[in-house]
């Protein structure tokens, strides 16, 4: 339960909305982003021509990925990062058709949007054995493994879908990846990549495990939200909570952008988790929701607190330095990213909260679409979309969640958190780091119409940097 957090506007009680927890298997399925109750829920919701329920769907009917017929371009080894030969849009582009094809055909019934998506999904299963490049590769590992998860949770039942294959794709190509990478942070010290960095990989260690039924990796993953020593556990995601009720994203001190991108890879981990039992939603006060209301306050143009932080970077036994973030990064109040439905839901729908700022938020960016919406660059493809189909709810009785009312409590402890056989070791010390993350911001801002902002407010803002303390 939450306690009273005055201007923010959290509200002081919760409803008794609890997670769902798999019943007779290790985890439920379909149990990532979507429910069986959640897609009866859309479908039932579209045919009864139910606002805004119709306008998501009409997002996702308009989309050129959602498209039955969609033809796959599947590579052998796909490269992200500077200094390779880059072909990562072909699998970014063909796992938002899948995903939209999957998610078209549980809202019209209609099998041969099923059809396409599972040809999508075993194309790549039989022919993708490697991810490469530079940093960049384990973005690639985390963003588009928790991706490609969802979009065959959607059709894992499906007659012609390799479920075997795939499963064992994900767990030689992406996972061991993305859990090296919150071991060893591609030997780097522990802050030298910023919060998105392992929240991606996060994201992708919890959904292939929950697709996998290995609950060891679900384990590692929900242990790494609460006590983990990089930037995407929430206590060094949000580091500060004010006496407001809101609390400082990190990365607002960065751009704006990648504060959207960490906010919703945040509630894609939460919201996976919610449904095979994990309330992380509601983890320590329900800090996410007070960090999300921040991001939204300071998004919409509003002045936020923000306490200076420096995190150390560089190489293990190589080169070092320190870089301080002292205030919140200009904003474009136009920016968005198709993130706020499903945050917004969660809160003042299944738990009876009120959550203000992302509430205006929510609706000032519906109806929310997907892959293909928001430009033609990486960025615009870094979440799954279609919020205002997929997450619009009915307050507390219409959870989507599973009947039983059972949680788990926590998650059992990690083990060590050692990273999976055949993670890739890590480079010579000093090279191939990346201090500040993906390149692409700039490519996203440019594709989603946003200019330089006059005034002074600025999309990207360096600042110099001068030392003080480490992060929170």
């Amino acid at each position: 339960m939450l306690k009273a957090a005055g201007a923010a506007g959290v509200a002081v009680t919760a409803a008794t909305a609890v997670p769902a927890t798999a019943a007779g298997s290790a985890f439920a399925h379909p149990g990532l982003l979507h429910t069986q109750a959640d897609l009866a829920r859309m479908a039932a919701k579209v045919k009864s021509g139910a606002a805004p329920y119709t306008a998501g769907f009409a997002k996702l009917t308009a989309n050129r990925h959602a498209q039955s017929g969609w033809a796959p371009n599947p590579q052998a080894t796909v490269y992200r990062g500077a200094g390779s030969q880059q072909n990562y849009a072909t699998l970014y582009n063909d796992i938002h058709a899948a995903y939209q094809n999957g998610l078209r055909h549980h809202v019209s019934g209609d099998s041969a949007y099923a059809d396409t998506a599972v040809a999508i999904l075993n194309a790549w299963s039989a022919k993708l054995t490697s991810l490469e490049g530079s940093a960049d590769r384990f973005l690639a590992a985390g963003l588009y493994g928790y991706q490609f998860a969802n979009a065959a949770e959607l059709v894992r039942d499906h007659p012609d879908f390799d479920l075997a294959r795939f499963q064992e794709m994900l767990t030689k190509v992406f996972a061991p990846l993305s859990d090296d990478f919150l071991v060893r942070h591609n030997g780097a010290v522990v802050t030298n990549y910023w919060t998105n960095w392992d929240l991606c990989a996060m994201a992708c260690v919890l959904a292939t495990g929950i697709f996998c039924d290995d609950s060891s990796q679900v384990a590692r993953a929900v242990d790494y939200f609460k006590h983990g020593e990089g930037l995407g556990s929430i206590k060094n995601a949000i580091p500060v909570v004010y006496d407001d009720g809101l609390a400082e994203w990190l990365e607002a001190g960065r751009d704006q952008g990648h504060a959207l991108l960490g906010v919703g890879l945040m509630g894609t981990f939460c919201e996976m988790a919610w449904n095979q039992g994990y309330d992380l939603y509601g983890y320590d006060d329900s800090r996410f929701l007070k960090g999300a209301q921040y991001v939204a306050k300071w998004g919409m143009g509003g002045e936020v607190s923000y306490t200076a932080n420096t995190r150390a970077k560089g190489a293990i036994g190589g080169w070092s330095g320190r870089e301080t973030a002292s205030a919140a990064a200009g904003v474009d109040p136009a920016m968005t990213r198709p993130i706020w439905a499903m945050i917004a839901n969660h809160y003042t729908k299944r738990r009876g909260l009120s959550a203000s700022y992302v509430t205006r938020i929510a609706a000032r960016s519906a109806p929310e679409g997907g892959g293909g919406d928001y430009g033609p660059n990486s960025g615009g493809y870094d979440q799954l979309g279609f919020g205002t189909l997929t997450f619009t709810r009915e307050r507390v009785s219409d959870t989507g969640a599973s009947p039983v009312p059972a949680t788990r409590a926590s998650a059992p402890p990690a083990s060590g958190a050692r990273p999976q056989t055949g993670g890739t070791a890590s480079p010579t010390a000093g090279a191939d780091l990346a201090a500040t993350g993906s390149n692409d911001i700039a490519g996203w801002s440019a594709a989603a119409g946003i200019t330089a902002v006059a005034g002074g407010l600025l999309l990207l803002r360096r600042r110099d940097r001068v030392g003080r303390g480490g992060v929170e």
